[in-house]
């Protein structure tokens, strides 16, 4: 059962989306930021109050992706981001960001926290950071 309404044309912004952040990390590198994506519809706190659609959280102002501004993001999704942008809205989550809400690459390490938000790890050039407990409960769920 899905976590998150995803019509078919939602399910392929979102592939569009994993795949211009991270598609140079792979499938798990797309996997891991397209949780923080759908968690972002999943959980309604913080930055993301009133978010409920892939829509809503893609295009987002301010606080969405930059990548909606690369040439790269608006080509056709392919089959297999399309396979993995499914996993996640079926409920699927990949450590460390199982619980996240914000992910970026820094230049070196990672910092510990970002925008007061505590990191929880990294994967290839992108570190992750989950809210606490108390700040989003919702994400935990």
């Amino acid at each position: 059962m899905a976590i998150i309404k995803a019509p078919t044309e939602d399910l392929k912004i979102l592939a569009r989306l994993m795949r211009a952040e991270a598609e140079g990390e792979g499938n798990l590198g797309m996997l891991l930021a397209g949780n923080v994506m759908v968690n972002r519809v999943y959980a309604n706190c913080i930055d993301f109050e009133n978010i409920r659609t892939i829509p809503q959280m893609v295009y987002q102002s301010p606080g969405g992706f930059e990548a909606v501004q690369e040439s790269y993001f608006y080509q056709r999704a392919r089959s297999r981001e399309i396979r993995l942008a499914r996993r996640l809205v079926q409920g699927e989550r990949f450590s460390p960001a199982e619980n996240s809400l914000w992910f970026y690459r820094p230049e070196g390490e990672c910092p510990a926290t970002w925008f007061g938000q505590p990191n929880v790890g990294r994967f290839k050039a992108h570190c992750f950071f989950s809210p606490p407990y108390e700040d989003c409960p919702e994400v935990y769920r």
